[in-house]
């Protein structure tokens, strides 16, 4: 959240070339201990969210080269919530024949979990995690179909 008159921090180039390392190694090398990144601009620091692992926190002291980084505790892995997320998209037709539209799916970058958008908020809520019967939270919002603004040329 941004307070009206708080100050913003560029991200530097040395931040943004720390944090594409990481990522990067995230999602390969430690895809099973990595969960996501946030940039934080109105305090100047970004944060690296992962499973709890002496070797990928010290590759993140390493790889942020002098940044300021900080390391928080996440529940789920990148691995762990992308495979869940797959597993809901190829669904997404099966939703659908049972009246639930999802209008987007993803991965939440601080490792809590699985965000499900659709306007069938409650039956979703109800049906989801019955269905996919796993410990990761799906946390169901209420979003429509993204719509286009048509050429008004």
């Amino acid at each position: 959240m941004v307070t009206a008159g708080a100050t913003m921090y560029p991200t530097t180039d040395e931040m943004s070339q720390a944090l594409d390392r990481i990522r990067q190694a995230g999602e390969s090398t430690y895809r099973d201990t990595f969960a996501g990144l946030e940039v934080v601009p109105e305090e100047g620091y970004a944060i690296v969210y992962g499973v709890p692992s002496p070797e990928f926190e010290a590759f993140v002291r390493d790889a942020a080269q002098g940044q300021c980084v900080v390391l928080r505790n996440a529940a789920h892995s990148f691995a762990e919530l992308n495979a869940l997320q797959d597993r809901i998209m190829v669904d997404w037709d099966l939703w659908r024949t049972r009246g639930i539209d999802i209008s987007s799916i993803g991965a939440r970058h601080d490792g809590s979990g699985v965000e499900v958008g659709t306007l069938d908020v409650e039956k979703a809520r109800a049906e989801l995690p019955e269905h996919y019967d796993t410990d990761i939270p799906i946390i169901v919002e209420q979003a429509g179909p993204v719509a286009f603004l048509s050429d008004r040329g």
